[in-house]
C-alpha cells in the first residue's frame, strides 16, 4: 500500500519536503496549511511603489553550497549583480560592506572616519572569537562583547569624548545584532551557541520583484490540490492504537480526521512553544520538550517608512542612530516611554520608481512587540519624531508607513530562532529527531520534524528551512527504498 505522508504547514520547508516527495514517486502528499495563503514567514508587500518583505529579506551567504541561491538562480528570480563569481566568493560574515550614514541624538551627522574605528572592534570581536581552553569567563555573548569592548576602547591613544562615543556607536550595533538573532539582548545568547552558527559564502543579496516570487515558482510545479488552506491543525495523534492500519491521526480543527503513515510537522518554534501541551498525543518525549522550552525564539519586526524625498545620502545602503545617552547593553526600564530608542537603524529600500522613497527601520525584543500593540499613527508620530531629532531637522515628514507584527501573529507567536543560554548543538538534535524514537514503537517515523529551527547551523535562515524540508523528505525516501513499497 502507497505510504499517506501529511505535511503540517505550508512554509518554505513544507513546500520543499512535498517537492522531494512528489519527485521521488510518492503520489500521497497532502500539505495542511492553516491560513490562506503558502510561504509562511516569506511575505512580500508594498509601501507606494516600494517592494516590502514582511518577513525573510535576504539570501544570507548567496554561493553554489546555499540551496536558496541555486532555486533563485534556476528559476532567474535574481539581478545579475547577484550571480557574479567575486559576489559568491565574497567573505563578509553575514556583514555587507554597506555605504553608512551616522546620526547623533544631539541631531548631527557622525562622519564614517569617525566611527568606522568602532565598528572595525566590535566586528572583530563578534566573529573572531579566540580559542579559550575550558569554558569562557563570561555568562553570555552580550557579557563577553562589552567586557572586551570596554577594555579595549579604554586602550586607544584618543580623547575621552571620542571613547564614549565610539561606546554609544557600540551599543547601536549590540541592538543590531539583537535584530539579526531576534533577541531581546544579547546578554540572553549563550556564547558558545553564538558560534554553532555557520556563515556561507557570498554577499548577500535580495529577490529583485519581490520573495514571494520563489514560493509561487516552487507551488506550480506541485499538484494543484495538494495544499488545503484554511486547514488548522489541532493535534497529531501518534503511536495510534485505534486504528491497525495507520499510524497517525491527524485531527484538524474542524474535527476532520486524517490517517498517515508520516506526518512532517514544519511549525514554528514560537507555536510549538505555545501549543506543545495539547498538539501531540502522547506528548512529546522529555528530552525534545526541553529543547523547545530552552531554545529561544524572539521577535524582529520592521518597519517601512515612506517620504516625500530621501534626507539621506544619494549613495547610502543603511543608517545608524547613535544615542549619545546610552551606555553598552543599557537596559532600558519603561518601554512605554522608550521602546523607540531600541529602533538602532534603517536600510534605504531600493525603489522600483523615483518617486517611491522608502526606508526599513528594525526593531527587536519586548520593544518590537510593544510596538505591535500601537496604532499605526502613533507609530509613524514616534518615528517622525525619532527623525527629526537625529538629523536636526524638524522639517521632515513621513508620508505612510507599513508595520510588521509578528509576535501577534497566532501561527508564529515570533520570528526565529536563536541559541539562549545553555543550549548547544544536542537541543536541534532533539528538535529534528523523529518519533517514535529508535526502539520505540513498531512503525517508525510517525512524526517527523522540519524548520528553520531543527537545522544544527542554519537556523533562523531560508536555506537551513529548505535543507530541513529536503531532510526529513529523504528519511521517509530512503526508509520505503527497503521496504515492500516502491515508489513509482
Amino acid at each position: 500500500m502507497e505510504p499517506r505522508i501529511v505535511i503540517v504547514g505550508c512554509g518554505i520547508s513544507g513546500i520543499t519536503a512535498a517537492h522531494r516527495l512528489i519527485k521521488a514517486g510518492f503520489n500521497h502528499v497532502r500539505i495542511l496549511e492553516a491560513t490562506s495563503r503558502s510561504g509562511g514567514r516569506i511575505k512580500t508587500g508594498s509601501l507606494g511603489s516600494t517592494i516590502t518583505e514582511i518577513g525573510a529579506t535576504y539570501i544570507h551567504g548567496p554561493s553554489e553550497q546555499n540551496p536558496l541561491f541555486c532555486l533563485a538562480r534556476d528559476y532567474e528570480l535574481l539581478n545579475s549583480d547577484a550571480l557574479t563569481p567575486e559576489n559568491q566568493a565574497a567573505d563578509v560574515e553575514e556583514h555587507p560592506p554597506w555605504v553608512a550614514n551616522w546620526f547623533s541624538s544631539s541631531g548631527q551627522r557622525l562622519s564614517a572616519e569617525l566611527i568606522n574605528p568602532a565598528m572595525e572592534k566590535f566586528y572583530d570581536l563578534v566573529f573572531n572569537l579566540p580559542d579559550v581552553d575550558g569554558e569562557y569567563p563570561y555568562a553570555s555573548f552580550g557579557q563577553y562583547v562589552c567586557s572586551k569592548v570596554r577594555q579595549q576602547v579604554a586602550e586607544q591613544d584618543r580623547d575621552e569624548s571620542t571613547k564614549k562615543l565610539w561606546l554609544c556607536a557600540i551599543n547601536t550595533l549590540l541592538k543590531v545584532q539583537c535584530c539579526d538573532n531576534a533577541a531581546h539582548s544579547m546578554d540572553e545568547l549563550d556564547l558558545d551557541g553564538f558560534y554553532t552558527y555557520k556563515n556561507l559564502l557570498g554577499l548577500d543579496c535580495t529577490f529583485p520583484n519581490g520573495f514571494e516570487g520563489l514560493i509561487k515558482k516552487l507551488m506550480a510545479e506541485l499538484p494543484a490540490d495538494i495544499v488545503t488552506y484554511n486547514k488548522p491543525v489541532r493535534c497529531v495523534h501518534w503511536n495510534n492504537s485505534e486504528s491497525p492500519v495507520n499510524t497517525v491521526l491527524v485531527e484538524c480543527a474542524d474535527g476532520e480526521r486524517i490517517a498517515a503513515d508520516h506526518v512532517i510537522v514544519t511549525l514554528p518554534l514560537g507555536y510549538l512553544k505555545k501549543h506543545q501541551s495539547t498538539f501531540f498525543s502522547p506528548p512529546l518525549p522529555v528530552h525534545k520538550l526541553d529543547s523547545i522550552h530552552k531554545l529561544g525564539f524572539g521577535t524582529y519586526n520592521k518597519i517601512f517608512v515612506e517620504f516625500e524625498s530621501p534626507w539621506w545620502d544619494a549613495d547610502c545602503e543603511i543608517i545608524y542612530l547613535v544615542w549619545e545617552d546610552e551606555d553598552l547593553s543599557e537596559q532600558m526600564s519603561n518601554i512605554r516611554q522608550s521602546w523607540i530608542r531600541k529602533l538602532p537603524v534603517f536600510t534605504v529600500q531600493p525603489p522600483s520608481e523615483r518617486s517611491s522613497y522608502v526606508l526599513c527601520g528594525w526593531i527587536a525584543g519586548e520593544e518590537a512587540e510593544y510596538m505591535e500593540t500601537l496604532p499605526e499613527q502613533e507609530v509613524r508620530r514616534c518615528i517622525t519624531a525619532l527623525i527629526q531629532k537625529f538629523t536636526g531637522n524638524g522639517a521632515i515628514t513621513s508620508k505612510r508607513i507599513l508595520c510588521t507584527r509578528w509576535f501577534n501573529d497566532p501561527w508564529t507567536c515570533g520570528s526565529y530562532v536563536h541559541l539562549a543560554i545553555g543550549c548547544s548543538e544536542k537541543d536541534f538534535e532533539n528538535m529534528m529527531e523523529p518519533l517514535p524514537t529508535k526502539g520505540k514503537g513498531s512503525q517508525p517515523l510517525q512524526v517527523l520534524f522540519a524548520g528553520e529551527a531543527t537545522h544544527p547551523c542554519f537556523y533562523s535562515t531560508v536555506h537551513g528551512a529548505i535543507l530541513t524540508g529536503w531532510r526529513e523528505a529523504d528519511r521517509i525516501i530512503s526508509h520505503h527504498s527497503t521496504s515492500t513499497y516502491q515508489p513509482r
